[in-house]
């Protein structure tokens, strides 16, 4: 094997496939990246056994072939290069000789290609395409909501759900759930779910900027998305696609439908940003003890305050429309900041019954955002 490559494309490549590699991997061979040179281009290859990735960078083949090497440490040698172009090769296939300018690594030792476990292949699966542009904001509008407690596996995660001609995210941590539908191109037969864990959701969301359109597959234990690039990736040295594979959660998802209510009664339209900055502003007041921002509604304004025995206290008053009777909600101001600072929408509509039962965030294209409230 035998090749030559940009610098700065050879880096960006192993920027996008690095971050699934464990820090205690089950066998050395995962430590490694599986470099393939083939037809034009270099395919760059890393797992963990429950996620994988792969990318194309262009490069001059003059030797097919392959050869694993440490990710990490291969990284760091390409960042370190003095000139912009690199030569790789190797006679064996598990040693490498790297070459920059007047800086060389005559012996780099790897593992060969064929102790690298290969990706898993999906045909006559589930499958449907979308913009990579959709899908990511779709991502951003639900993920936050995920739990973090490591106990709650199910939860450590993002519902997917084909049913109805419809794609349907869900998250939820128990104390709060995001949900956001859209309209996609379905065939007879082919509804299915799945629940794709955390780190999934957090690389997906990375690498769905960078394309045009992805391609989702998936069957009882597996998904993958095929995001084909766009022209901005193309200018850094990536070609085709970046394929990601992932082992699903198994076992099955809450039923969410009942956790949205059914009639919240009240309503009102906000300003997405303006809401954002009072509740940001007010809750500087909270604490750590008293992390609740109160929000009092009444005769046309809509009241937030924060306070807390350590600090003191700070309100902020915001013009709506609302002629009912007064209500008082508390919650925790983070968790009326996610969906706020990941949505898109400006004008989106709060919907509330009475100080004991949840808030629910509504835009007019199919989110909903539920919200436990605290005591006030």
């Amino acid at each position: 094997m035998k090749f030559r490559i940009n610098k700065e494309h050879f880096s960006t490549g192993l920027k996008q496939v690095s971050n699934v590699v464990s820090s205690k991997p089950q066998m050395p061979v995962l430590n490694n990246v599986l470099i393939k040179a083939e037809k034009g281009r270099v395919l760059l290859t890393t797992t963990n056994l429950d996620l994988g990735i792969r990318c194309a960078i262009t490069a001059d083949i003059e030797d097919e072939g392959e050869i694993t090497l440490p990710v990490k440490r291969l990284e760091k040698i390409v960042a370190s290069t003095p000139e912009k172009e690199i030569t790789i090769e190797s006679s064996d296939g598990q040693t490498a000789k790297i070459r920059s300018g007047r800086y060389e690594v005559p012996r780099f030792n790897g593992l060969k290609g064929e102790d690298f476990p290969p990706l898993p292949s999906f045909v006559d699966q589930h499958s449907f395409e979308l913009s990579a542009l959709e899908l990511a904001t779709m991502l951003r509008s639900v993920s936050y909501a995920q739990s973090s407690d490591e106990n709650r596996y199910i939860l450590n995660s993002v519902f997917f759900n084909f049913d109805g001609g419809k794609l349907t995210l869900v998250a939820t941590d128990g104390r709060r759930l995001a949900l956001i539908s859209r309209d996609i191109t379905m065939q007879e037969g082919d509804e299915g779910s799945i629940i794709l864990p955390a780190k999934t959701v957090a690389e997906l969301e990375k690498l769905l900027t960078q394309g045009k359109s992805v391609k989702i597959s998936f069957n009882e234990r597996q998904v993958a998305f095929d995001i084909a690039i766009g022209p901005d990736c193309e200018e850094k040295g990536l070609v085709g696609s970046i394929y990601l594979v992932s082992k699903i959660v198994e076992g099955s998802y809450p039923n969410y439908k009942q956790v949205i209510p059914k009639e919240t009664d009240r309503r009102i339209k906000i300003e997405r940003e303006l809401m954002s900055e009072t509740v940001q502003r007010v809750s500087i007041m909270t604490s750590d003890k008293q992390n609740c921002v109160k929000l009092k509604i009444h005769d046309n304004a809509l009241e937030v305050s924060g306070q807390s025995t350590e600090f003191g206290e700070s309100r902020e008053t915001l013009d709506v429309e609302y002629s009912g009777p007064e209500v008082n909600i508390g919650f925790n101001p983070d968790f009326l900041l996610s969906p706020l600072r990941n949505l898109t929408k400006d004008e989106i509509f709060f919907e509330f019954k009475d100080e004991m039962s949840p808030g629910v965030f509504k835009t007019l294209d199919n989110f909903v955002c539920v919200v436990m409230p605290l005591r006030v």
